[in-house]
């Protein structure tokens, strides 16, 4: 894996330096993580690493095109290595679990600006709200509990 991701750096111009390389790993390995988990798993690996060195090289991969930086409402800022389409995201409201989503097919209206004003759109960015089955799963076992006690 090092050396495919030494080979996507250097194919972006970008040199080659061990920060570089562990982020590109982190977020490869761990879809939609927060900066925070970054730099817990950099320095696992690399031993002390600024946060501010693991926020400079994610904002390098991303203006270069290797990751994508994503923000549900209310939610930090998550990378994803999947990169070059335009999928989605539905996000758990309740433990704030992210998946990604393909693009709809079929007729999808609401894909296609009623005005663009002028603008060459290029990208859609939709996120899809709801709870994840681990939350729905905990919730209708709360409330069965609350059920019975209630009807006990």
């Amino acid at each position: 894996m090092t050396t495919d991701l030494r080979s996507v750096l250097r194919e972006v111009s970008l040199r080659v330096t061990r920060p570089r390389l562990a982020v590109l790993a982190a977020v490869h390995a761990h879809p939609h993580v927060d900066t925070d988990t970054v730099t817990g798993l950099v320095r696992a690996e690399l031993g002390t690493v600024s946060h501010q060195a693991v926020y400079d090289v994610l904002r390098a991969l991303t203006n270069a095109g290797l990751l994508r930086r994503i923000q549900p409402a209310g939610a930090p800022a998550r990378y994803e290595s999947r990169v070059g389409d335009n999928h989605h995201h539905v996000v758990c409201r309740s433990c704030g679990a992210i998946a990604d989503v393909d693009c709809a097919v079929g007729h999808v209206p609401c894909l296609t600006a009623s005005d663009d004003h002028g603008f060459v759109v290029d990208e859609v960015e939709l996120v899809y709200w709801g709870t994840c089955p681990d939350c729905s799963t905990a919730r209708t076992a709360e409330m069965t509990t609350k059920h019975r006690r209630k009807c006990s």
